[in-house]
């Protein structure tokens, strides 16, 4: 377990925090792997039985390390990023998200696979891969669509913009808006609360509502040749480079 990342059980709930607020919780390589570990740890560990993921306060996730992200061998097949991704598809417990400021990239394309996503008032998500000259990940080109309509998942997947969480909710991205002082209160309470009932019956609940994994899994092995091709064009690395230098 890396430092980068926290996690400890509590009452049936695994807490996952991402632990890089330096950084902006902005992630790499050695993130991923960590993650990936905790998460297995959990669906094996008949003492969890919820888990909950969060940012630190004030700021969830800014997305991908660029500067780890340049490596083309980062988003490989088989990669900690690749592994961690098609993880996501076949995480059969449920999983609660907790969301405090920016939710950038994989901040927030993560969360369309969580089962309940709560969010503070100043939370801010984006989705801004065709501005960096790349293309969308996480499955988000198929489950975004999916979740809020082809035509809205377009506008935020195409213009890259920021939103806000009132925008997230009334989208069904997030199931409720909460003051930055009681976000995480309300997130243990919901986790421990699920954590309660009935276990077979909700394993069984949630896998009857996730009948598309293999579908999920060709998506995500699609956009990640596909990422993977976009990052060596001389637009991307124009574009990263002009990143980095800021």
């Amino acid at each position: 377990m890396t430092g980068l990342v926290h996690s400890f059980i509590n009452n049936g709930v695994m807490h996952l925090e991402l632990n890089r607020m330096d950084k902006k919780n902005s992630l790499n390589s050695e993130m991923y792997q960590a993650m990936t570990e905790s998460i297995i740890a959990a669906e094996n560990d008949s003492d969890v039985r919820v888990i909950l993921f969060k940012g630190g306060f004030g700021c969830f996730c800014a997305g991908n390390d660029i500067q780890d992200f340049l490596d083309e061998e980062v988003i490989a097949p088989g990669s900690p990023i690749a592994t961690f991704l098609h993880l996501l598809v076949d995480i059969e417990k449920p999983m609660i998200a907790a969301v405090s400021g920016p939710a950038i990239g994989i901040g927030t394309t993560l969360l369309l696979h969580c089962d309940l996503v709560y969010a503070t008032d100043k939370a801010i998500f984006s989705l801004p891969f065709v501005n960096l000259g790349v293309c969308a990940e996480a499955g988000s080109s198929y489950l975004l669509a999916q979740q809020i309509g082809h035509v809205r998942a377009s506008e935020l997947l195409m213009f890259g913009e920021n939103f806000d969480a009132k925008t997230a909710k009334d989208y069904g991205l997030i199931n409720q808006v909460i003051g930055e002082n009681d976000y995480w209160d309300l997130a243990i309470e919901k986790a421990e609360k699920l954590a309660s009932k009935p276990y077979d019956s909700l394993l069984t609940t949630k896998a009857l509502m996730k009948t598309e994994r293999a579908t999920l899994h060709a998506v995500i092995d699609q956009e990640i040749a596909e990422f993977s091709r976009l990052l060596k064009t001389e637009e991307a690395k124009t574009i990263f480079s002009k990143f980095l230098k800021r």
